[in-house]
């Protein structure tokens, strides 16, 4: 068993510790002469737009939780994961049709905007696609630099190798997933729920958490309780994601609220609305959701059958069950009490959230 011994975490320097790490890396890209200026000022828009930085300190959590001390050594590797998030969020936007992104536009629409020439629409758009898969795909290469090039030991970024590895091939699944199930009104709770758990939870929660964990040394216990925690962590974040997805505030969360019910996402949200809707209330369901012409009114109609359906609620009951899931999982483990505590707080923040 990891020994327990106490840290004081200092959490919230953490953000800002990746912050800088993340800006040192890319001035040195910037400056290397082989003309990625350019990607570089998107990434640092992208990044500098917002984010919540949880992957990271969820990382630094890890360490510590597996006794891995001072946080410091981690920064950089934690960091290497927010790259690895653009590159997921740059290629989900291109997925999704996107136009903003945390109140900008997506790389792709950017880059649309600043095509050579004077090409016609559907030109532009194609340049800024192809670009955007390319700083997406960069992003990813990026991340990977990033963290071997932290400072850690060959052995410890070899005992990580593992988590990482799972963790970049169960987000690719995930969105496969996504996109099978994206559009399929019928496809059911438990298929959204699987594509949260692959897309979001293992990701998001706890791979972050036990890639932290690997680098330290932790054992196999360490890592068993990170998967306690953050799988149903992770799928109360997703379903968290769902809801403000339909009825956030756009001003807050960055992204319009129209965007999911256009598109037709089918989310844990609808398929219980539709499994307990009336024979009238599916009618406008499916006739409204996926219409990519659907304005504020339409969606004003869909949002009243969620709440009258009831599926609102139990959703709102599975977050919460979800998160007391992975707070009451924190008794069980092995982290040291300053761990528990700081994941507790998050559990919060990640579920108890407007953006």
């Amino acid at each position: 068993m990891t020994a327990v011994v106490d840290h004081s975490l200092g959490l919230d320097d953490v953000p800002a510790a990746v912050e800088a790490a993340l800006a040192e890396f890319l001035d040195g890209k910037a400056h290397t002469g082989a003309g990625l200026r350019q990607f570089t000022e998107l990434l640092r828009g992208l990044l500098g737009a917002g984010g919540k930085r949880l992957r990271p300190v969820l990382c630094c959590c890890g360490w510590l939780a597996a006794g891995g001390g001072d946080p410091a050594p981690v920064v950089p590797a934690a960091a290497s994961l927010e790259l690895f998030h653009m590159f997921a969020l740059i290629h989900d936007d291109i997925m999704d049709r996107s136009d903003t992104r945390r109140g900008r536009p997506t790389v792709h629409r950017a880059l649309a905007d600043r095509a050579p020439g004077r090409p016609d629409l559907t030109d532009a758009e194609r340049f800024g696609v192809n670009g955007a898969i390319l700083v997406g795909d960069l992003a990813m290469v990026w991340s990977d630099e990033l963290l071997h090039s932290s400072g850690l030991s060959a052995d410890r970024l070899a005992a990580a190798r593992p988590v990482l590895d799972a963790m970049r091939s169960e987000l690719m699944y995930g969105q496969y997933l996504d996109l099978l199930v994206s559009t399929d009104l019928d496809s059911g709770l438990e298929a959204s729920l699987t594509v949260a758990r692959y897309k979001t939870a293992k990701y998001t929660v706890e791979r972050p958490l036990q890639l932290g964990a690997a680098l330290a040394g932790g054992d196999e216990q360490t890592h068993e309780a990170c998967s306690a925690y953050g799988l149903p962590l992770g799928e109360a974040f997703q379903l968290r994601d769902d809801v403000l997805g339909v009825f956030g505030d756009p001003g807050v969360t960055g992204k319009p609220c129209l965007d999911d019910l256009r598109e037709g996402k089918h989310t844990a949200l609808l398929a219980i609305a539709l499994r307990q809707a009336g024979p009238a209330q599916a009618r406008t369901l499916r006739a409204l959701v996926g219409d990519a012409r659907l304005d504020e009114d339409g969606a004003a109609v869909v949002r009243g059958i969620l709440r009258d359906t009831g599926a609102l609620d139990t959703v709102e009951r599975m977050i919460h069950a979800r998160c007391r899931q992975a707070v009451d999982s924190l008794d069980r483990s092995p982290f040291p009490p300053a761990v528990r505590a700081a994941l507790t707080r998050l559990a919060t923040a990640a579920t108890v959230r407007t953006s």
